[in-house]
């Protein structure tokens, strides 16, 4: 049985660039003192989720890849002998922005990128303000550790990103992730969010029979506008390939979950439930339409 030990590093983050570094720096060295060989940080993990306004001056906060911060999380990757998923903004050129996950080995080296293919624009999420879409398409990232199916937060809700990186051999799907809750939602509506994000990820696990993990920030975020904000809801978590939870944060507190991931599940889970086997490739090139009508 082939198992990663996998640490998942659930935070809040403050204005303080250099805080919020140095904050996943520890925690880096705290996962890889427990063992772990795989570490995820969440969405954007270096600064607050700017997107809630629309300002190009926060543009500024973009940087090339490779560059300053990366090398950080290069350096950090290397010291403690870990494969690390982390995320950032890039500066691609002068203008042009992506919102970009990358994958370090363990000897600090890039093991590849990916840049998020499906960009919000929603009240609070003004990514589409900031972030080109990317253009490197779903494609696994070859690591020391298996082919890692990389997505970045909007991603999780799109079954054909899952499915997709499962078809390029994904061995696990990983979701870094910024979402959560606005003031004026209801107890209720919030459950309703939650149970959505949580249920859309598990199903992707099914449909696919990989492992999902799934890491988010936490804590309330004020706007720049001084009304709303986001409080976000954490609950990061694991799901093995028949969607049932391996772990699972809090939605309140800060969290380093370390677990087993098995990447030789898929193998039995696929034999008794062969969607692959089963699809139906000759009937579905309705999918590249928008819509049908």
């Amino acid at each position: 049985m082939k198992t990663i030990k996998t640490a998942l590093i659930q935070h809040s983050f403050g204005p303080d660039r250099a805080a919020n570094v140095a904050k996943s720096v520890v925690a880096i060295h705290q996962a890889a003192q427990a063992g772990a060989k795989l570490v995820v940080l969440s969405e954007l993990h270096t600064s607050l989720y700017f997107c809630q306004v629309e300002d190009p001056e926060l543009c500024s906060l973009a940087e090339s890849i490779p560059g300053p911060l990366t090398d950080i999380f290069a350096k950090a990757a290397h010291d403690n002998g870990v494969v690390l998923v982390g995320s950032f903004f890039e500066r691609r050129a002068a203008g042009l922005y992506h919102n970009t996950a990358v994958v370090f080995e363990t000897d600090g080296s890039l093991a590849g990128l990916y840049r998020k293919m499906h960009v919000p624009d929603d009240p609070s999420y003004y990514e589409k303000f900031y972030f080109t879409p990317g253009d490197l398409g779903f494609h696994t990232i070859p690591t020391s550790l298996g082919k890692l199916g990389v997505l970045v937060c909007w991603d999780q809700w799109y079954p054909e990103a899952a499915r997709l990186m499962a078809l390029d051999g994904a061995q696990l799907l990983i979701y870094p992730t910024a979402i959560g809750w606005e003031p004026t939602d209801l107890p209720d509506e919030k459950q309703r969010q939650l149970d959505a994000w949580v249920t859309s990820q598990r199903a992707h696990a099914i449909a696919n029979g990989i492992p999902v993990l799934s890491v988010n920030r936490i804590g309330f975020e004020a706007s720049p506008t001084g009304q709303g904000g986001i409080q976000f809801w954490g609950h990061t978590f694991a799901s093995g390939c028949q969607g049932e939870f391996i772990a699972k944060a809090d939605t309140e507190k800060e969290a380093l979950l370390i677990i087993d991931v098995n990447l030789t599940q898929s193998e039995t889970v696929r034999r008794i439930w062969p969607f692959l086997r089963d699809r139906r490739i000759d009937a579905y090139g309705d999918l590249t339409r928008r819509f049908r009508q």
